[in-house]
């Protein structure tokens, strides 16, 4: 008896089905964001002897270039995500 209810489990099995499941990974893109160029800043090329005036000048027109930089550096980044 055990070996009729052995033989007949056996007989019942049906080949497994095969399904197919998608799943979503992220995967790593490289960014293809324009290069932001480093300005020439203003006041790269001061000396010890330039007045105080032209000193003031320059460090604010170099304040106004790293703030432009600053937001092409982030337009990038955003670029990217």
């Amino acid at each position: 008896m055990v070996l009729t209810l052995g033989l007949a489990g056996c007989a019942g099995k049906v080949e497994p089905q095969i399904q197919y499941v998608r799943v979503e990974v992220p995967v790593q893109v490289p960014c293809r964001a324009p290069e932001v160029a480093t300005p020439s800043w203003a006041a790269a090329d001061l000396r010890k002897s330039d007045s105080l005036e032209v000193k003031v000048r320059a460090l604010l027109a170099e304040r106004r270039q790293r703030i432009g930089y600053e937001k092409q550096l982030k337009a990038a980044v955003r670029a990217c995500r």
